[in-house]
């Protein structure tokens, strides 16, 4: 086995295991990204670049472009919801 790939697989379970023990869902969508971006160099060392590049459009940038705009929606939901108890 390559040492890059060693290394590479070695980061992309440290970085899954991170991700799943972050608790703030802000910092949990980065470290999607950079999961994402670590299974895309992955694919593209084990020479599937078309694998790589729908990776890096799906899991480094969409998938956490659409956590952020949850959160945020979800953020604003609750704004809200506080900002009319407060009313009451």
């Amino acid at each position: 086995m390559n040492a890059l790939l060693v290394v590479l697989l070695t980061l992309v379970a440290l970085a899954g295991t991170v991700t799943v023990l972050i608790r703030e869902p802000a910092r949990q969508a980065i470290a999607v990204g950079i999961f994402g971006l670590l299974l895309a160099l992955t694919f593209f060392v084990l020479q599937a670049p078309d694998v790589a590049l729908s990776e890096i459009v799906v899991g480094s940038v969409a998938l956490p472009a659409m956590l952020f705009l949850a959160i945020a929606k979800v953020r604003e939901q609750k704004a809200d919801t506080d900002h009319e108890g407060q009313e009451s």
